[in-house]
């Protein structure tokens, strides 16, 4: 939270709806092994640039958090040519997830998010 300066850590709740919480179901369960990121050919090409699946799926968990303040400096920390967009949507790292998560689908709301980001008025 942006005001967290004013709260002493747990001296606050943040709750959230039933509905809010069930956008995150298949999101954090990733347990972060990267058989995502290793089978994705982007990755292998421009690792030192492209975030990769793993990354990008974590990035989508806080983005879609209603308790998060901070999805649009998430938002511009990602628009450039290879944080998001070197994703060609091979899908490998779907496959290849053990535990069965869509890390190509949280890449592409991320997607969807930068070009309705793209779209906001300046403040």
């Amino acid at each position: 939270k942006k005001d967290e300066a004013n709260h002493k850590p747990g001296d606050q709740q943040y709750l959230q709806s039933v509905e809010d919480r069930a956008k995150l179901d298949g999101l954090y369960e990733c347990i972060l092994c990267a058989c995502c990121s290793t089978s994705c050919p982007s990755y292998w090409w421009n690792s030192d640039k492209y975030l990769g699946p793993a990354v990008l799926m974590q990035a989508y968990r806080w983005m879609i958090d209603s308790r998060d303040e901070f999805t649009d400096q998430r938002l511009a920390m990602m628009e450039d040519g290879f944080s998001v967009y070197r994703c060609h949507t091979i899908m490998n790292c779907t496959k290849t997830c053990p535990k069965g998560l869509n890390p190509g689908r949280a890449i592409g709301e991320i997607k969807k998010m930068l070009m309705n980001y793209n779209k906001a008025p300046a403040s």
